[in-house]
Formats: structure tokens, sequence, C-alpha cells
């Protein structure tokens, strides 16, 4: 029997242990869940809990991990970001294959050739985004190249949004994911990308203003957004000579200025803390960010400042989200990312009956002989309920089947690894497929 360990048991991991569990007994694995609390696990298992064992464990108490997956042949890590590198260090000490979702950090990266020498497979960016956008993209630039083609523009686009139906806001969004990862993104570094042969960089603080406009068919119009840094793709995905490099989010049209707002007035930031009274309204701690209101109610000075005056769409998202009100805050501290994320948790909850959605694109233009061509290739993915969601199926389900491969002995590589080769993302794909999770490529005229 192989004996599989899953650190962390959040919202994203739903399909990954439903997976797990249900595979368990053909494939003759023991599954182990691994949480500070396991409690909310057997909702998230409508089949049953036989065949896996769950664990209450603090992943941050090294001798209690390390001890858990020296006893496992498999190692699933759903912890935060912050902490795969310890985990990634206990696999190398006890030769185990680990699988994550999250980016290959410089210090991950600095391990690579003492996983190869102890014969270690770390593989990573294994989810939705970073992972199945990997995947998929490769298949298609693979194909394209093996009919002679070659490659010129490269733009990928993905967004973890809400179901038409369950679109009830004017924001167009609610939380599928982490609160707290919405909040901050973009923050950290320019995004850098390339642009019809130019270099381009964005500074955080002109992010969502620089909004392109990327129709996805049947779904209508989205706000597209550059992430922090397209340029290392050029040289994972072999793609040195493009004129056109960028991979970027997706938001419902219209999110993006709304968003801008808070940006522009510092609500995003994470880097001091602020002491204010615990009876202060919104209204009054929105207004702490603007100079003097010298007489103005908020909403006029706000319009002033931002130069928000005819942008009724922005005012009907913040009027929406109750900033001008006279409700306490309910908080006496916390940084002004958090106050909005406080907030935000309020009014962006996933109802009983929600859905989420899942939407990548990929845009491929290329040259052969033939002529030039163009091909978009698309993802829309539906959840069924807050706890199957569409993100915990793209994000679990693809570290779940390639968790099947490595057990099996299908992947022999070893180091630090992406799923940008054909022994990984032909059977992950395959099988999502098969499960619902499937491309619609169609050809676009020039």
């Amino acid at each position: 029997m192989r004996s599989i360990l899953v650190l962390g048991a959040g919202r994203s991991a739903a399909a990954l242990i439903q997976y797990l569990v249900e595979h368990a007994p053909d494939q003759n694995w023991k599954v182990t869940v691994a949480d500070r609390s396991v409690a909310h696990v057997p909702a998230m298992l409508p089949g049953g809990t036989d065949g896996m064992e769950l664990l209450v464990l603090d992943a941050g108490v090294t001798e209690a991990r390390q001890r858990e997956i020296a006893r496992h042949d498999l190692v699933i890590s759903m912890l935060p970001a912050s902490m795969h590198l310890d985990v990634v260090k206990d696999c190398l000490r006890d030769r185990k294959p680990v699988i994550t979702p999250s980016y290959v950090t410089d210090e991950l990266w600095s391990l690579d050739r003492e996983l190869k020498e102890a014969g270690v497979l770390v593989l990573s960016e294994l989810g939705l985004d970073p992972g199945i956008d990997h995947m998929s993209a490769m298949r298609l630039i693979d194909a394209i190249r093996s009919e002679g083609g070659e490659i010129e523009v490269f733009e990928s686009y993905t967004g973890g949004l809400i179901a038409p139906e369950s679109d009830t806001n004017p924001w167009g969004y609610k939380f599928t994911w982490n609160p707290r990862n919405v909040v901050l993104a973009g923050q950290g570094s320019a995004a850098r990308f390339i642009r019809d042969g130019q270099y381009r960089y964005i500074p955080y603080h002109r992010l969502f203003t620089r909004v392109v406009r990327v129709e996805v068919q049947e779904y209508g119009a989205f706000d597209g957004y550059a992430n922090r840094d397209s340029l290392k793709y050029r040289e994972l995905y072999e793609l040195q000579g493009v004129s056109t490099l960028i991979r970027g989010t997706l938001r419902r049209e219209g999110f993006c200025a709304a968003w801008n707002t808070f940006v522009q007035l510092g609500c995003t930031d994470d880097s001091y803390t602020m002491h204010v009274p615990k009876d202060m309204t919104w209204a009054q701690y929105f207004g702490a960010f603007l100079p003097p209101l010298g007489g103005k109610d908020l909403r006029d000075a706000l319009i002033a400042y931002l130069q928000l005056d005819g942008q009724d769409a922005i005012l009907a998202k913040l009027d929406w989200l109750g900033i001008f009100e006279d409700r306490s805050t309910g908080l006496d501290r916390g940084t002004p990312a958090q106050y909005l994320q406080h907030l935000l948790e309020e009014k962006w909850g996933l109802a009983p009956k929600d859905r989420d959605m899942i939407v990548m694109q990929h845009l491929v233009g290329y040259r052969s002989d033939h002529g030039v061509g163009r091909t978009s290739s698309s993802l829309v993915v539906e959840g069924s309920d807050p706890v199957n969601t569409a993100m915990a199926r793209t994000v679990g389900l693809p570290m779940a089947i390639a968790a099947k491969l490595v057990l099996n002995g299908s992947l022999t590589h070893t180091g630090v690894r992406l799923p940008l080769f054909k022994e990984i993302y032909d059977p992950v794909l395959n099988e999502l497929a098969e499960l619902g999770i499937s491309f619609t490529e169609r050809q676009i005229s020039s």
C-alpha cells in the first residue's frame, strides 16, 4: 500500500481530497489529511472517509511535520506558499517526492541540484494558475511547432470569478479563493511584459489603469490586467523570439477602474498597522485617507480627490460596499489591507447556493509556410456550490492526477520540475477533460 500525506485542508483542497479518497481502493492508497483543524473535512466527502486518516497537525511544528512526512510515500503540500520550502527540505532529507500548486521561489530553485542528486522530484506550479495554464499553453505551443509554426504572440489570462447566475452585486465579483491574496494582488514589483516588440513596465499604482478588453466567447467581455513578471516565461516556454508575451488576470468589465480607487487611496497597503477607535465608522475610516474635507462630505471629497465626476459606475460600486456609511468598522487595529479585506469579506462572501467560475484564455499568434495564423484556446469551468467550487477542482485535480502518475512510476524526473513536459501535461489534461475540464480551440481570422 502506498501512502499519501496531504498537508493543509483549506477551501482549495476539496476536489483533491475527494479524488484521492475515491481512487484509494483501486490504487491501493492510504490517504492522510493533516490540518490544524480537520472537523470540516468530512463535509467535503459525500462518499465518506473510508481509506482516509484525519490528523490534527500544526505543520509549523518541525518535529511533528517531519514525523508525518517520514512515514508517507508522497507529500502534497496545500500549505501557504511560505511553508513549502520547509516541507521540501524535509522531503529531501527523507527522499520523498512532493507536489505543490505554488510558484517556485529562488530559494527552492537553489535546491534543484541537491534534489536531483538525491533522486527526489519536486513537482511545483501544478494547480490552476500556475498549473493548468502551463500545461494547456505548452500543449498548444508544441502542437503549433510540430506543424512547423513559429510563435510570434502569446497572451494568457485567467480569472477566478463568479458564475453568471450568482453574479448579484455591481462588482461582478465574490471571494472564491484566499481573500488576502485578492486584496494584495499585483503588489511587490512592477508588471513586466513585451507587447509589439516593446518592453513594458507597469508600477503597482498604475496597474489597474492599464487594462485590456478580453472577449471570451459566450461569456462576454472582461478586464485583463498584467501579472507581475511575464518575461520569465520566455525561457520556460521557449518563446525568446516572440514580439508579444503577456500573462494576466481577468475580472469582470469595470472592476479594475473601481478597484483602482482603493489603490490610489492607499487602502491596499499592508506595510503598516493603523490604530483607530473601535467605533470609527467606515465613512470616517475612508475619510482618513483624504486631505482635509474642507466642509465637503466624504462622497464629494472623494469625487474631487480621485476625479470621479461622472464616473457613476464606480460610485455605484463604492456605494454598494458601504464606504460612505456611518456604520462601525468593528476593528481597532490592522493594516489598511486588513481593514479593506474585513469590509469585503462582509460583502463578497459566497451565499449558500452560489457557484463560482474559472475563465482561462490563451491567444497564440504564429507564422508558418501557410501564412499567419491566430488560435485561441478557452476554458470555462463552473462550480456546484461553495464547497465543490470550480477553483477547488481546477487547483486540486491536476495535483491528484499527478500524484497517481508519480506513485505509478510514470514520471521519472527528479529535481524541481514544472508541468511543461509532454509526459505530464498529456495525461493530466486528458484526464481533466474526462472530468469535464477541457479547452475549446478556435481559429481567429486576422
